[in-house]
């Protein structure tokens, strides 16, 4: 069986390709075949992407499937309709589970149920300590024997700075990623949103830039004393940022994600109180931050664009800022979003949107993804940059649809993903769904 990817603009950043050709996909084998002009429609099935982005497909470094042990929030069945609706091919599912993932049993059971929901490449990421306690360090060589790629305390910070140090020794002899989520938990004392003018009128706790920032500034350090690979999550913060540019000329091996939430909203948003879509961790700085975050994409300080995607239940989100869990689910608007406020703003062009939602990705984790050139597995996302929507979460095939967009118009749409050469989701047209319509400008 083949698929033909036919009349697309192809933007590979592997190759530097950024041409209108052709793409034929061998769908048995799971790989791209050939990548030319005009091939000609010689294939079992014919897409065509005229007027679209053919990209690599997207990989998400920062997602909470919530399985095992919270699936009334998601699970890895659901929360992979929802990444193939994103336009994701591979995703990096966090360990703060129930129980955390922080065993090679662990590794393995959730990578074998992905593989049985068979619609995104999951990646798990092990726990740094044993049940995410910072008091002895996981199995980390074992888990990575199970195809562990990054270790993470996501969720909160390992505060013990010494066993934080052992562990990075570990994952750079393990040729590991460490992923780490800067909170100084000493300085949170109770906050729920950027300490700010809002924080002050609604009469709630704030969250200093400090208690990321110091967190920041100390895994730098660690990394360039351990020599590990350190990847900063979710950065908010404008001088986070600026931590990142320092140290990566100063040689230390650090790159940084930020989240379309951090790049599109502010704590000035957020209407109320009451609004709880609007809770996050980090939360929603300031303007100056925000634009700091535009910035740094830019100028390719930070390089990845993750969504930290975090399903939660309607009763987490109920009552207020106080009571509320922290968390957005964003895989199915970050393209999107993605495309409308970073490419046609121009901090971005379409290169770098597939540099940083897929190539800068698969570079960071050392995994052999991000690149559809011929022989390459054939994980391709088709997103059309001139259909105009209205986010609905109504919409959203996740379980759970707590985030802030409901009613904004946005610019691009994901409108089919292939990943090994079968094709995971498309967007369907309301009466008969053909793609061949759906793909034209």
């Amino acid at each position: 069986m083949s698929i033909l990817v036919k009349s697309g603009r192809v933007i590979n950043p592997a190759t530097n390709t950024d041409n209108i050709l052709d793409v034929l996909i061998d769908e048995t084998a799971g790989k791209v075949t050939k990548i030319a002009e005009d091939l000609g429609e010689e294939a079992d099935r014919v897409i065509d992407a005229s007027g679209c982005y053919v990209f690599p497909g997207f990989i998400d470094m920062h997602v909470h499937m919530r399985d095992p042990g919270q699936t009334a929030k998601g699970d890895i069945a659901t929360e992979s309709r929802a990444a193939a609706r994103g336009g994701y091919t591979t995703v990096l599912a966090m360990p703060n589970t129930t129980p955390p993932v922080d065993s090679p049993e662990g590794i393995r059971y959730v990578h074998d149920k992905a593989k049985k929901v068979g619609l995104v490449n999951v990646l798990q990421v092990g726990a740094i300590t044993k049940g995410m306690e910072g008091k002895e360090l996981s199995d980390i060589t074992g888990m990575k024997a199970f195809g562990m790629v990054a270790i993470s305390e996501d969720g909160k910070s390992v505060m013990d700075s010494g066993l934080l140090y052992d562990a990075m020794k570990i994952a750079a002899e393990n040729d590991l990623t460490v992923m780490s989520h800067c909170e100084d938990k000493t300085l949170v004392r109770g906050g729920v949103m950027n300490e700010g003018n809002k924080s002050k009128a609604f009469g709630v706790p704030g969250i200093l830039k400090a208690v990321e920032n110091n967190i920041t500034a100390r895994d730098i350090f660690l990394a360039q004393e351990s020599g590990a690979r350190l990847h900063i999550c979710h950065v908010s913060a404008a001088e986070s940022a600026e931590m990142i540019r320092l140290a990566r000329d100063m040689g230390v091996h650090v790159t940084g994600e930020v989240c379309p939430h951090h790049f599109t909203l502010t704590d000035e948003d957020i209407p109320s109180a009451k609004n709880t879509e609007y809770k996050m961790n980090p939360p929603l700085r300031s303007a100056f931050d925000r634009d700091a975050m535009r910035e740094a994409i830019r100028d390719g300080v930070i390089t990845v664009i993750s969504t930290d995607h975090a399903p939660h239940a309607p009763e987490d989100k109920a009552g207020d800022f106080t009571t509320a869990a922290f968390g957005i689910v964003g895989m199915e608007t970050a393209a999107s979003l993605t495309h409308t406020e970073l490419v046609q703003k121009g901090y971005l062009d379409p290169m770098g949107m597939a540099r940083c939602m897929s190539y800068n990705p698969a570079q960071i984790l050392g995994i052999d993804k991000g690149d559809m050139s011929e022989g390459k597995t054939a994980d391709i996302t088709i997103f059309n940059p001139y259909k105009t929507y209205t986010i609905d979460p109504k919409d959203f095939v996740g379980k759970n649809k707590n985030m802030p967009y409901k009613g904004r118009q946005v610019t691009g749409r994901v409108v089919c993903t292939i990943m090994g050469g079968k094709v995971t989701y498309e967007l369907k047209e309301k009466k008969k769904g053909l793609i061949s319509k759906m793909l034209k400008k």
